[in-house]
């Protein structure tokens, strides 16, 4: 056990500074290797500000871990990135499309946010889903889309999301529409149960979703096994997006490219309620700016925490919109720390804003 401990915390320590050139024609492959640290910048009229790229690059470089970056100036000229083309564990951001692909529904008079869904203990997922308490007191509970839209997002439930999944038609629905609006690099994995049993390296099977049934039966997992499963996930996501492909997304949702003007505007109406990771992204926000944003935090093995994430838009008192997405893919870093690189990155796009 303590030379698997060292294996894992070895896999994942090093910093995100390229590794030093290698003598052998065919270079070793790197779990944590990082392609060159000049950030990748649109060539247009505006340029974003040299020295908060290089202030963001610093953070990046020497955060340990797997660490995507991405800061796009939203009805501007510019945006960089650091690892910004690299596909990175989603975990709960995923909701995101799931919520624009059932509004998309709405809007073409498919389906209602007055819809009401019926979700008993047979719908119930793992980890964080504080209807289950409901769910399981009552047997079953009925709820409309708005009423599971803001569970979903705001609270971040994963029963409630993956309940409005089913709603929207499944998996598949959300890919095509993710391919019909050209979002690029995201993919979309096969729903929380099956996403997170996986990972785990478990077979899914409905009694997990009850109490600490899933904690238990993943316990007794081999720990080789888990390390196994979650490796084989980190290195080819099923749910990984790259974190310009998420600004981009969020660019296209702002200017109200993706949906109607009504669904926009409720979409980010919710947003600016989340809940989850107040201390991420939000609190590097500067006073009087509005923010919305959508967190995702994925499971730990040892030292080693994955998809811990934060997405958002941050607008400034003028107007000026950025989106920004931090996307820490592996990382031995404490949870203070995590927090600290994302408030770092907004404080810096913050103080850096020339309207």
């Amino acid at each position: 056990m303590a030379l698997l401990t060292i294996s894992l915390t070895a896999c994942v320590a090093a910093s995100n500074r390229p590794p030093p050139p290698q003598a052998s024609a065919t270079p070793p492959v790197y779990h944590n290797r990082a392609p060159s640290p000049e950030p990748r910048m649109e060539q247009a009229r505006e340029q974003p500000n040299p020295q908060l790229v290089r202030e963001i690059e610093e953070l990046w470089r020497t955060f340990p871990g797997k660490t995507g970056i991405a800061v796009k100036r939203i009805d501007g000229d510019w945006e960089f990135g650091f690892r910004p083309d690299e596909y990175f564990p989603q975990q709960s951001v995923s909701k995101l499309w799931v919520a624009m692909t059932l509004l998309d529904k709405v809007d073409k008079g498919k389906a209602s946010l007055s819809d009401a869904i019926r979700i008993g203990k047979e719908d119930l997922t793992v980890f964080h889903q504080p209807m289950a308490a409901e769910v399981q007191r009552n047997g079953a509970v009925t709820k409309s889309v708005y009423t599971l839209l803001e569970m979903a997002l705001a609270s971040s439930d994963n029963t409630a999301n993956d309940s409005l999944l089913r709603h929207a038609g499944g998996p598949e629905a959300v890919r095509a529409f993710i391919a019909k609006h050209s979002l690029g690099k995201i993919r979309f994995g096969p729903g929380e149960r099956l996403l997170q049993s996986g990972i785990a390296g478990m077979e899914w099977r409905q009694n997990l979703s009850y109490g600490r049934t899933f904690y238990a039966a993943r316990a007794k997992i081999p720990v080789e096994q888990r390390q196994q499963s979650l490796e084989a996930y980190l290195a080819d996501p099923v749910d990984g997006a790259s974190p310009m492909a998420i600004a981009h997304a969020l660019d296209k949702l702002a200017r109200g490219e993706l949906l109607s003007a009504n669904s926009t505007n409720l979409l980010q109406s919710i947003l600016k309620r989340t809940r989850s990771g107040p201390n991420r992204l939000k609190a590097g926000v500067p006073a009087g700016w509005e923010f919305l944003h959508k967190t995702g935090t994925g499971q730990v093995l040892g030292p080693v925490a994955t998809g811990y994430n934060d997405i958002g838009i941050m607008t400034a008192p003028d107007g000026t919109r950025y989106a920004v997405v931090v996307m820490l893919g592996d990382t031995t870093a404490s949870i203070p720390e995590r927090m600290r690189l994302m408030q770092a990155v907004t404080r810096a796009v913050g103080r850096y804003h020339r309207g």
